[in-house]
């Protein structure tokens, strides 16, 4: 009864929003940043600029309902006397960097709501440099998950971000970089884009359909689609215990998380993100990587898939230990299988 309450509030919330009116509004700028208590600044985010709110809405894609498909094992609470040993401060990209450049990339799921596909695949490529100190780092596939993978959702209309760490045990994912690159074996198969017409990406049009999984790689000459597979040992979820999600990170490296996007998400532009006005637009997937303090508030370092164009170069910072727009609720992660 409660999931059918849920999800008649969200259906009320969507159908009251105008589709049409611009991504960017200047009046939640300018309430944002007149606040004296805000913790983030706002602005025009050139990944958004000549953008509506439909566009950016289909960019949200873990699908209502995700919760019923949080997996079964679940992290086990740390001691207090482990809790009292986490920093103050951790950042993935200090940590691993030097042997694990992938913990520092900001990828682009363009236009497709695979935000699912790409925060998984992002923190299992992370974790299989780190639990291998750098010696097997395969950039995997955010083309693979997004196409192959069925029983995840719909593509590029949205999917389940467990789902997407199950497929990684039960499946396996190939290689694959980015758009054009051919340096892997199959490379994601939708261009980056930025919703402005001058900038450095091509303007954006609507969702694109989902490519078809080709179950081969782009060059077979080169790369092998049964033996690139690289296989999760485990999927888990993580408690939604601030300690515990630290510990996770921590210990194995970068975790995905899905959280609520409002429309003022869409102007952060640096600082500590806390919802302060907007319609809700619908849930996200990301990497979280770390986590620290500005000033007296306590945050998550996050890394988003809307290229570099958006938010701090592509990162934001949000408040941590109070599940911020359901940022802590939903959290998965798994162990690489190294052998």
């Amino acid at each position: 009864m409660k999931l059918l309450v849920l999800f008649a509030l969200v259906a009320v919330a969507f159908a009251n929003l105008d589709l049409q009116a611009p991504a960017l509004d200047g009046n939640l700028i300018a309430i944002v940043n007149s606040d004296p208590s805000s913790t983030w600044r706002a602005g025009v985010n050139t990944k958004f600029l000549g953008a509506n709110i439909g566009d950016a809405k289909r960019l949200c894609g873990v699908l209502p309902g995700n919760t019923r498909f949080l997996l079964k094992e679940q992290t086990q609470p740390i001691s207090d006397e482990e809790a009292k040993a986490i920093p103050t401060a951790f950042d993935a990209r200090q940590q691993w960097g030097k042997i694990c450049p992938s913990t520092a990339e900001v990828r682009d799921q363009a236009a497709c709501g695979s935000c699912w596909a790409f925060g998984a695949v992002e923190a299992m490529t992370d974790r299989f440099c780190i639990a291998s100190n750098g010696s097997i780092a395969p950039h995997l596939s955010a083309e693979d998950m997004l196409s192959c993978c069925d029983s995840c959702g719909m593509g590029c209309e949205g999917g389940y971000p467990s789902a997407a760490w199950d497929y990684w045990v039960q499946t396996g994912l190939v290689s694959g970089g980015n758009y054009g690159d051919s340096s892997a074996c199959y490379a994601y198969a939708i261009p980056g884009c930025d919703h402005h017409v001058k900038g450095k990406l091509p303007p954006c049009g609507d969702i694109v359909d989902t490519p078809d999984c080709q179950n081969a790689c782009d060059d077979p000459s080169k790369f092998d689609w049964g033996k690139d597979k690289r296989f999760g040992a485990k999927a888990y979820g993580v408690s939604s215990r601030v300690q515990d999600i630290q510990n996770e990170i921590m210990k194995f490296g970068p975790v995905e998380a899905a959280f609520t996007v409002y429309q003022d998400f869409l102007t952060y532009a640096s600082g500590v993100y806390q919802h302060k006005t907007g319609q809700m637009l619908g849930g996200h997937a990301v990497k979280v990587l770390g986590w620290g303090v500005q000033g007296s508030t306590p945050y998550w370092w996050v890394a988003n898939s809307w290229n570099e164009d958006w938010g701090d170069k592509g990162y934001f910072r949000i408040l941590r230990g109070s599940d911020e727009c359901g940022i802590e609720s939903e959290i998965v992660a798994g162990t690489p299988k190294l052998k």
